[in-house]
Formats: C-alpha cells, structure tokens, sequence
C-alpha cells in the first residue's frame, strides 16, 4: 500500500511535471488608453484570462468586454485557451468599468449567483473524478496555491492524529443572521457544536476552511467561542479563508460550470503527514470536494428557517460518532462516506442495545 511520504513525493514530481509542460502564451491589450500584457498558460481556460485581467485592471469579470481577441463572439469561461483561435496580432481591446468606478456601487450580496443553488458529488472511483484529479491546469492551480500559502500553525500539530477539515458557513453555523446582526452568535451556532468539537478533537487536529474573506472569518470564529477561549476541551490548529481556493469546471446536466473548489493536496503538501488515508473534509456543498471526493463527508445545510427540523437539528451528534469510528481505521481509502449517516445510526442503535 502506499505510504502517506510516497503519495507526497509522487504528487510533488506530477505538480512540477504538469507546469514545465505548460505552453504559455502572452498577449496584448489596451485598456482605458493603456498597453498592458498578460500572459496564460494553453490549459488554462477563459475564465483565467478573465481572472488575470481583473487582477491588472480591477474590472470585474461580468464587465469585461474583450474585442478583437478572436473572431467573434469570445467563447464561453470553460474553453481551454489552447482551444481558442486568436487573431494573427495576438492582440486586443479591453472595455469595462473597474471597481470603485461605477456611478451606483453594487454590493456584492446582489450580485446573482448562479452557482449556490447547484451542488454536485462526485463518485471517487468515477471517470469524471479521475479527469479533474489529473487535469493539467488543476494540478498547476494546486501548485500555484501551495506556494503562495502561508499556512500558519495556532496550535502544534499532535503526533498520531487524523486530520479533520470543517467548512464554516451552514455547516457549523447559519451566517444569515449572524452577519446580519438578527441573532447573537450563540444562537446561530448547529445545536452540539462545542461537544462536536471536544469529541473530534480527541481523534483529529482541527482546521477550519471557510469560503469567505479572512476578516469576516476571524470575527466569527471568535464571536462562536470556538478560537480565543482557552476553556475550551479543543484547539482550531489551523485556518483557511478563500484565499487557496481556485474554480474547476464540472458539468451538470451535460453542461460545463465553474465553482470554487477546496483541494486537500494543498494543506498535505504543506504538512506531509496527512493525506487521503487519514483526512475527512466535512462540508455542507458536496462541489467543495470534487477534487477530493474520496475525503469528502456531505452534511446537510443549517438554516434557521423557524421550522421544528432546524430547531432539533442533531447532525454534529450523529457526525461526531461517525468521525470516531472512522478514526479506528488505519487507512480512511477503505470506508465509503457516502453511507455516513447509516453507520452513525447502526452505532447509535448498538450503543442502546449495549452491544
């Protein structure tokens, strides 16, 4: 079987590979009377290049119009650039508004979101897993992500112990009224939360990636009492924000979409001593690992709705036996999680049987 520093050392060598394969292509562009260039590699797709000339000009992606890049309409944010076919000079007009500019600011609440109201899990033994897993420009997307991550360490990492990777946002609290200020903190947290935590933590080092910005991240972590109270019977080793994450392009209905993805690889390239045969990824959007799919344990979406549902939720209870269980196996490869709730109740019916 292979060992958790093989699985490493042979990622590492396909990352590198993957990167000097690359062809990168640098364009031209004009933008409000400016020459600008910008350079992207043959994997990558449209949606990069639109990533890239956000970051150099501050247009947001729904505002950019790109004219003279190819012929036509510019394809859709899913097509490889080695696919594209651009004009003999390579170069092109860029027109849009940057941010800051606009003569009525537009919050980002408002912004339509099309994505949130898909999700999709994959099948880790699927074709379509194994084609995202060694996608070239995911592969480079991790690459790029481990370098640039400063992963800071706010409790040592226990020798011998799992590690367990929570989602934030609807999975351990609703954000909707606490963000907005309806409800303290408290009353926003998944009923269980704290005793969810103690019982993990006996069994895993704790790191919490959230899909929102560091400072919104931060804020509710401390005001839950889940980093910052040295009472607690836990400790949060590490924290993620949005930073490390990059989008994938998965299909749904036979269509290709882009969404936000949190690949476990990035945090085992960093810390060596896990890796898929001792990681479980807890997260209410099963889209957040179609990368790791093997890792990835679904859990249903809190929403204080005012329903009975909500107010009796016992998710964490039944995902906190489950996670113990699970850390009884030598190598987690070996357990599907699919079947998580199953084995959660079996163990509560055995448990009241006394057997």
């Amino acid at each position: 079987m292979e060992t958790a520093s093989t699985s490493t050392d042979s990622c590492a060598e396909t990352l590198a590979a993957a990167t000097l394969e690359d062809v990168w292509i640098t364009l031209k562009f004009t933008w409000s009377s400016k020459e600008y260039t910008v350079t992207i590699a043959e994997s990558d797709r449209v949606l990069d290049l639109k990533d890239k000339l956000f970051s150099l000009t501050n247009v947001p992606n729904e505002r950019q119009k790109i004219l003279g890049l190819v012929k036509g309409k510019l394809p859709d944010d899913s097509v490889r650039v080695a696919d594209m076919k651009f004009a003999a000079t390579k170069k092109f007009t860029l027109i849009g508004t940057p941010v800051g500019d606009e003569f009525k600011e537009i919050s980002e609440d408002q912004l339509p979101d099309v994505v949130n109201d898909l999700d999709l899990q994959l099948d880790a033994s699927s074709a379509e897993a194994r084609s995202m897993a060694q996608d070239k420009r995911n592969l480079r997307k991790i690459q790029e992500a481990v370098k640039n991550l400063n992963l800071n360490i706010m409790y040592p990492l226990r020798p011998g112990k799992k590690l367990l990777v929570l989602d934030l946002d609807y999975t351990l609290l609703d954000t909707k009224p606490l963000t907005s200020g309806i409800l303290p903190a408290e009353e926003c947290m998944r009923p269980g939360l704290h005793e969810f935590l103690e019982l993990a933590y006996v069994h895993y080092d704790i790191c919490i990636w959230s899909q929102t910005k560091w400072t919104w991240l931060e804020a509710k972590l401390v005001e839950l009492g889940m980093v910052g109270d040295e009472q607690r019977n836990y400790k949060v080793s590490a924290i993620l924000d949005h930073t490390p994450m990059f989008k994938v392009f998965s299909m749904r209905d036979g269509k290709p979409f882009n969404h936000a993805v949190k690949a476990l690889r990035i945090i085992w390239e960093h810390f060596p001593q896990f890796g898929p045969e001792n990681t479980a990824h807890v997260d209410d959007l099963g889209r957040n690992f179609v990368l790791n799919p093997g890792e990835g344990i679904k859990i249903s979406a809190f929403k204080l709705d005012g329903t009975l549902e909500a107010q009796n939720d016992r998710e964490l209870e039944k995902l906190g036996r489950y996670l113990v269980w699970l850390a009884s196996h030598p190598d987690f490869r070996s357990v599907d999680h699919k079947n998580w709730k199953k084995v959660a109740r079996a163990l509560k019916e055995s448990a009241e049987r006394g057997t």
